[in-house]
């Protein structure tokens, strides 16, 4: 005899987006170890990481730089300052003032003009009394980036490689959460799609691997279902590395096609310990033509920190399988 939770779940609408939940017990799914190959996952890893960055640097929301106020930031190692022009502009360049080497996120920003706090040396971005050069840097509408030859290494873009983003009215917000390894372990964790029902049992549930990357076709390709209390959304997405510092899920079936869900990692530099810092920015922006969608629009500014705040509830749990590598290796033993 069929309980409550299973006559209702036979009832509910195939076509609706949220689907009723198997009970199922987290030591009852299948494992999944044996075809979580790590030669598939490093071999991926190794075609990501030949990928050009063009020395660009994702390194805040867009939304983190404000009009008249600096916003000061560290990229491999490098202090930058950031701020927004008259116009509204990006601006990025060194941190340390050219006079005396005042901490220029600590200015102050005036009709998108930058004032050293010890001195009132100015800056507009374009000219200043002394030496100092902006960066070439980029705002995308959801994320700010610099570029950096002096550490990048390799031939310079003019832009920043920026997946393809669903056209349209869309609904984005950034989650920032810092760990202890190199952007390398963080494109690794990405492409491990295996651990997500097991490490990730509040958030993925039902996930099958359907296709791994190859050389004509590098993309992981999963059928998963994405937890809401005891209802679920499936979905198939597909996993992609534009470059050696992003990895991209995009949703090919189900709701939401053509939403993604960004994760960058850029390098910070050394902590306290000498260990590499990371931050990983995600950026998820979604859309959907539903007329339900069109109302969570326009409360946006509610539903933001809302999917911040399940970000970092997965990230925390993935800084750590991150972090456990870089030290796997750290140590020799991985």
């Amino acid at each position: 005899m069929l309980n409550v939770s299973e006559r209702l779940s036979h009832r509910w609408p195939k076509h609706w987006p949220l689907q009723p939940v198997p009970r199922t017990s987290w030591t009852a799914q299948p494992p999944t170890y044996s075809e979580a190959q790590p030669g598939t996952i490093n071999s991926a890893l190794n075609r990501a990481l030949r990928r050009s960055t063009g020395n660009w640097y994702a390194f805040a929301s867009s939304a983190d730089v404000r009009r008249g106020r600096p916003c000061g930031v560290r990229v491999a190692g490098v202090e930058l300052v950031a701020w927004r022009g008259s116009e509204g502009e990006l601006i990025v360049g060194p941190r340390a003032c050219p006079h005396l080497g005042a901490d220029l996120a600590t200015g102050t920003v005036v009709h998108g003009t930058l004032f050293c706090p010890w001195h009132g040396l100015a800056m507009d971005g374009r000219t200043c009394a002394m030496r100092w050069n902006a960066l070439p840097s980029h705002d995308d509408g959801v994320l700010v980036w610099v570029r950096v030859d002096s550490i990048g290494g390799e031939a310079a873009l003019a832009q920043p490689v920026i997946p393809v983003r669903p056209e349209g009215a869309t609904l984005a917000a950034v989650t920032r959460i810092v760990g202890v390894c190199e952007p390398k372990d963080i494109i690794a964790n990405r492409l491990d799609p295996w651990h997500g029902a097991w490490f990730h049992p509040h958030s993925f549930v039902g996930l099958e691997v359907l296709s791994t990357p190859t050389e004509s076709d590098d993309r992981f390709v999963v059928a998963v279902t994405f937890r809401v209390g005891r209802l679920g959304v499936p979905t198939i997405a597909e996993f992609t590395c534009p470059d050696a510092r992003t990895i991209v899920m995009r949703i090919v079936e189900g709701e939401g096609v053509g939403s993604v869900v960004e994760t960058h990692a850029t390098p910070i530099g050394p902590g306290p310990d000498g260990r590499p810092n990371v931050a990983v920015l995600e950026a998820v922006i979604g859309q959907s033509p539903r007329p339900g969608f069109r109302a969570a629009r326009a409360i946006a500014p509610l539903i933001r920190p809302l999917v911040r705040r399940a970000g970092h509830r997965l990230w925390r749990d993935d800084i750590e399988y991150a972090e456990r590598r870089y030290r796997l290796r750290e140590h020799g033993s991985g």
